[in-house]
């Protein structure tokens, strides 16, 4: 009778995972369309038309995922944006399974993974095809891995432990700042005492070796992730306050911050937490870290699932012999306090309407979700800015392309300023029949051509222009007309050449490409050397 009673109870807890992980992916698939494709997301889809080890700013596992999606759903909106709602469900799984190695029941399951489901970072995060969503996943199936290390002493866990920081690594390089934090934990904790067996030291190296064709990578290519740090920290990261980033650690999780405080007090000050007090640490030390490193703010949210299922531990010993409830009214204010900010995580409204409830949360305090990397406040978030006018661009290259004689066209070079007007060009053009664009930014540059016929170009450019060093004629052919588009997209037919345009392109983009090839720069300092 009673491995009768445990086994309806083990079936009835996947069954409350299991709906809330139906929500969650109902939530975004029934919203992942409104928009269109975000600027991101046309870049990693490029990457993924030129596999590779490694990117300008990315490791691989992205782009890995944009082939796997193309060959289950095509080029669809809906099919690049399942499989980071897929990441949220499964996140949903783990921090079910977190509470239940922490011995909580039915009601601290409903609590932590509903904070999950209902938390507006979340489905933001799980909205978009970026590294973020899948960084939040293997974040916590770290934590998931270290749990069941404390809680079973199984040494086993730190071969999980390993596997998931170099599959971890293979996805963003900030998963380095988690087990940064690990580390810091493992020394402050009895834990350390694994420090003096071989079994930390093997997961080091299987990490390593995972990690190990990315870095060679980066090596080959001159590191280009420090160049990218450099200028993430002088552009954007730059603009991040103490103040703000602590700020937005409260608003990114406004309406479930009870629970998340409640699970930190829960691993670092109460009794039956104690044992995992190591994830707590990691928590504090993860934040002030990223924070002193002037990180953006959602570099923490993988921080945030773990403590979840702490504070869903903490509510279910707290109303578990009084005020049984209570626990179904935190989670009916966990609702009630996401209607309001719901349109800045789930793209519900249409661009004008979003626009209007942005002046509307603004009047009241709340304008902070429309604060780009700029340090600058906008009418719109930037990520749904970065979501419209890319099919537009494409549509207007088209037309200037098709508007020239077959001779201009087979000599005319379209080039791209940015690698969302490049990644937007080259993923339409099949539809419109235009050649790919040549890039400088970001990836794009190591797949720009040797050899260039450029009579003329069509140039696309984020700003306005009206000179160039190799046409003397430029002229403003289109422009994107939607208001809400972030990158302006202006068109620009460049023609009668300034001396041999051919041979001043193939120098600008060996110029650019060497600076990520060992090989291009011994090239160029034997040219110099024989001149």
């Amino acid at each position: 009778m009673g491995k009768q009673k445990l086994g309806q109870k083990h079936y009835s807890d996947w069954i409350l995972i299991l709906s809330l992980v139906a929500l969650k992916l109902l939530a975004h698939f029934l919203t992942n369309t409104n928009y269109g494709l975000h600027r991101d997301t046309l870049l990693y889809i490029a990457q993924g038309e030129h596999p590779a080890w490694g990117y300008i700013s990315v490791p691989p596992f992205t782009a890995m995922i944009t082939i796997l999606s193309r060959f289950l759903f095509g080029d669809s909106n809906f099919g690049f944006a399942f499989f980071p709602a897929l990441a949220g469900g499964i996140n949903i799984i783990l921090i079910g399974l977190i509470v239940r190695e922490l011995s909580g029941k039915k009601i601290a399951i409903l609590l932590a993974c509903s904070a999950y489901l209902l938390s507006p970072a979340f489905l933001r995060s799980n909205t978009l095809l970026q590294p973020v969503s899948f960084d939040e996943l293997f974040w916590l199936l770290s934590a998931y891995f270290i749990i069941k290390l404390v809680s079973t002493r199984d040494p086993a866990y730190w071969i999980w432990i390993g596997f998931t920081a170099g599959i971890g690594f293979l996805n963003k390089y900030s998963i380095v700042f988690f087990f940064a934090a690990f580390i810091v934990a493992l020394l402050l904790t009895r834990e350390r005492k694994w420090l003096r067996t071989y079994f930390p030291y093997t997961s080091l190296i299987i990490a390593f070796l995972l990690a190990a064709p990315n870095l060679y990578w980066q090596y080959r290519h001159n590191w280009p992730i420090v160049e990218h740090m450099q200028e993430l920290q002088q552009n954007q990261l730059v603009h991040v306050e103490y103040g703000s980033f602590l700020l937005m650690q409260m608003i990114m999780n406004l309406n479930v911050a009870f629970v998340w405080i409640a699970g930190l007090v829960f691993f670092l000050l109460m009794k039956n937490g104690k044992h995992f007090r190591i994830i707590g640490l990691i928590f504090l030390t993860g934040v002030v870290l990223l924070m002193v490193l002037h990180g953006k703010p959602y570099y923490t949210l993988g921080l945030y699932p773990m403590m979840f299922a702490g504070g869903g531990i903490v509510f279910e010993s707290l109303f578990k012999s009084k005020f049984r409830f209570a626990p179904y009214a935190l989670l009916v204010v966990m609702i009630v306090l996401v209607m309001p900010i719901l349109p800045f995580s789930l793209p519900v409204y249409s661009h004008q309407k979003m626009v209007e409830f942005g002046k509307w949360v603004s009047k009241h305090g709340m304008s902070e979700p429309l604060k780009w990397e700029d340090g600058n406040y906008y009418a719109l978030p930037q990520d749904y800015a970065d979501m419209t006018g890319w099919e537009e661009t494409a549509q207007n290259v088209a037309k200037v392309y098709h508007g020239l004689t077959l001779d201009d066209r087979a000599n005319c070079l379209i080039y791209a300023s940015s690698y969302g007007q490049a990644g937007a060009v080259n993923f339409y053009r099949k539809k419109y029949q235009i050649p790919e664009a040549i890039c400088c930014s970001e990836s794009f540059i190591f797949w720009a051509p040797k050899n260039v016929h450029a009579e003329k170009a069509i140039y696309i450019e984020e700003k306005m222009r009206d000179q160039s060093d190799f046409y003397r004629n430029i002229e403003l052919k289109a422009q994107v007309t939607d208001p809400f588009s972030r990158d302006h997209g202006y068109v620009y037919l460049m023609s009668d050449t300034i001396g041999n345009v051919n041979q001043k392109w193939e120098a600008l983009i060996k110029e650019n490409k060497a600076r990520f090839s060992k090989k291009i720069q011994r090239q160029i300092r034997k040219e110099a050397e024989k001149l």
